[in-house]
């Protein structure tokens, strides 16, 4: 049972009993929030899954919590730190507190997370630093702002979740080829999901977009796509599941929808909590990302067994191996995405096969306990490297 102690600014709950602070060694997981978005499911699932026996696990919301807090395991103690803004002195010396009294050993920093991590490290007892890079619309930038290029002096190891990630952060931050890993990301769904009830559109031709209304994800690039399947497709219906982006965006992305062609055929579900549901009651999983590192969503598209069409950036193409497991087309080409989408509307013998065989490819490749032995193996070398160093000092002395 989770005990709270109270506070005006933030909250603290500690492991389940069982779990002191002297067995195993100290983990936390860092998020500005708790939104469903995939990097908050991937250090959620972090901070659930790491076996027990080696870790004590926690997680660090900076600014605040949401969806995804329901997701969290009893075992995992809890940090709310509740920062008022970017240079929140007061969130950083709170966050330096619970590590010394948890005995935490390593920050793994998800995002923008990294920056505050770093300040925290500072100060005794000095935890390593692991960046967890998330971030695939990086790589268009070929000058990163120097505040990035600060932080990787600062940063012990770094994890990334594409090899164009990977290669950006060792070319354009200068980080160690020897200290940035790629690992894959993983999923896992619930056992015996039943389908959504009272879904809108028709069994059989619900398209499904699971992704933030946000440019790098380019739900504009879908809607004008929709447009062109909803002609020669009356009743294909695209539900868009995830959170809206800046009201500008959004005016954007209004306006695209009040096209008449579209009418009553997209539905905007917003933030839920039962997406494996809603995926179980779908035909299609649809991604038309401009940028990715490796969509988690995909990956849930395959437990879920659904047959995908997705645009070839980040991972993408090696999920789906090449091509032969899904259809992949152009970032930004609306007609190509529409067509794709069509042939698999106007083929359910096709979605079938293409559902199976990526589902089983999903599970067979993107495993729990493969991602958690590698993480587990970047967090001793990165913890040994430490070490080393220190001895190397001391001998010096």
């Amino acid at each position: 049972m989770k005990t709270t102690e109270p506070s005006t600014k933030h909250v603290e709950t500690q492991p389940a009993a069982g779990h002191t602070t002297k067995s195993g060694l100290g983990v936390m997981q860092l998020t500005d929030t708790l939104t469903a978005a995939g990097y908050e499911r991937v250090a959620v699932n972090l901070a659930n899954d790491l076996p027990a026996n080696r870790y004590r696990s926690y997680l660090c919301t900076t600014r605040r919590d949401g969806p995804l807090e329901e997701l969290i395991a009893p075992h995992v103690g809890r940090l709310r730190l509740q920062r008022a803004h970017r240079f929140d002195l007061g969130a950083v010396l709170r966050l330096v507190s619970y590590i010394r009294k948890n005995q935490i050993q390593i920050l793994h920093a998800h995002g923008t997370t990294v920056f505050m991590s770093i300040l925290a490290s500072r100060f005794q007892p000095h935890p390593a630093v692991i960046w967890h890079n998330h971030a695939g619309r990086l790589t268009a930038d070929e000058h990163p702002k120097l505040r990035w290029r600060l932080a990787a002096r600062r940063i012990d190891g770094t994890i990334v979740v594409s090899q164009l990630l990977q290669q950006w952060c060792v070319r354009n931050l200068g980080m160690p080829p020897d200290r940035t890993w790629y690992v894959r990301n993983y999923v896992h769904m619930p056992d015996h999901v039943e389908p959504a009830s009272s879904l809108p559109g028709q069994p059989n031709f619900r398209i499904v977009s699971v992704a933030n209304l946000l440019p790098d994800k380019d739900p504009l690039n879908l809607l004008r796509a929709m447009k062109i399947v909803a002609r020669e497709s009356p009743s294909a219906h695209l539900l868009m599941v995830g959170r809206s982006g800046d009201s500008a965006y959004m005016e954007k992305v209004r306006a695209e929808m009040a096209d008449a062609v579209l009418q009553g055929r997209v539905s905007m579900l917003g933030v839920r909590s039962d997406v494996a549901s809603i995926m179980k009651g779908c035909d299609i999983g649809v991604l038309a990302s401009a940028t990715e590192g490796l969509p988690l969503t995909l990956l849930e598209y395959g437990m879920a067994g659904l047959p995908v069409v997705t645009t070839r950036v980040g991972q993408c193409e090696e999920v789906l191996n090449g091509g032969r497991l899904g259809l992949l087309v152009p970032p930004s080409a609306p007609d190509e995405l529409a067509q794709a989408i069509l042939s698999l509307l106007a083929s359910p013998a096709r979605r079938a096969e293409l559902g199976n065989r990526f589902q089983q490819h999903v599970q067979e490749n993107y495993s729990r306990d493969q991602v958690l032995q590698q993480i587990g193996e970047v967090y001793a070398t990165v913890l040994a490297s430490r070490t080393n160093v220190a001895g190397a000092g001391a001998s010096r002395r």
